[in-house]
């Protein structure tokens, strides 16, 4: 089958990627070890937003860029960026909820209706004939809906977590499989990778 990838990013990173080793992940590699060997991935689009340094944390923009760019030697990947919201916010005391603190906040806006949307025009000009998706968040539960049953398309989740998949992911998919820890180490790109003109491409050295 051709397949189209849709990869969230901020939604592998905290539900597979945080906390470990598995950073700098390769997700064609990942696609090509979740799917059927026949099957030939068509294009992979990966949804993002670019981070702002955070407290205790200068080096983040820095480190998401050397990824971006180790991405972009994919030849088949797009990238396509929402934004960072920065907010205001007041939220109550642990020690005490009547007391409340104003707080600096930033909450990402864009990637899930990035996805949404190409996943539905795709599926719609006929682009693929199944769609294998990198997320777990249940926004997203309606589009697959729709691509599967109103497009008749065939739809594949990467489920990250070692728990079951809920029952409205099992509902709007033809398959489920997990990327495990096994199939995030096998997925890892070279350090350095090789980019345009000889251009070395290292993995950063604290993340």
């Amino acid at each position: 089958m051709k397949v189209g990838v849709y990869v969230d990013g901020f939604n592998l990173y905290y539900r597979a990627l945080r906390g470990t080793d598995f950073k700098w992940l390769d997700v064609s590699k990942l696609s090509a070890e979740i799917l059927d060997q026949d099957d030939s991935i068509e294009f992979v689009r990966y949804f993002t937003a670019a981070v702002s340094p955070r407290a205790g944390d200068s080096g983040a923009p820095e480190r998401q860029e050397a990824y971006l760019r180790a991405l972009r030697t994919i030849p088949n990947l797009t990238i396509h960026n929402g934004r960072f919201l920065p907010k205001t916010k007041h939220r109550p005391l642990v020690e005490d909820p009547t007391k409340f603190v104003e707080i600096h906040d930033t909450e990402e806006k864009g990637s899930d209706v990035n996805l949404a949307s190409h996943l539905l025009n795709d599926a719609f000009r006929d682009r693929f004939d199944a769609a294998l998706v990198i997320s777990q968040d249940t926004d997203l539960c309606e589009p697959l809906r729709m691509v599967k049953h109103d497009l008749k398309k065939v739809v594949g989740i990467v489920w990250m977590e070692n728990n079951n998949p809920g029952k409205r992911h099992k509902k709007v998919s033809d398959f489920i499989r997990h990327a495990n820890v096994s199939i995030l180490r096998r997925s890892q790109f070279s350090d350095p990778v090789i980019g345009k003109g000889g251009m070395k491409i290292k993995k950063p050295v604290t993340w």
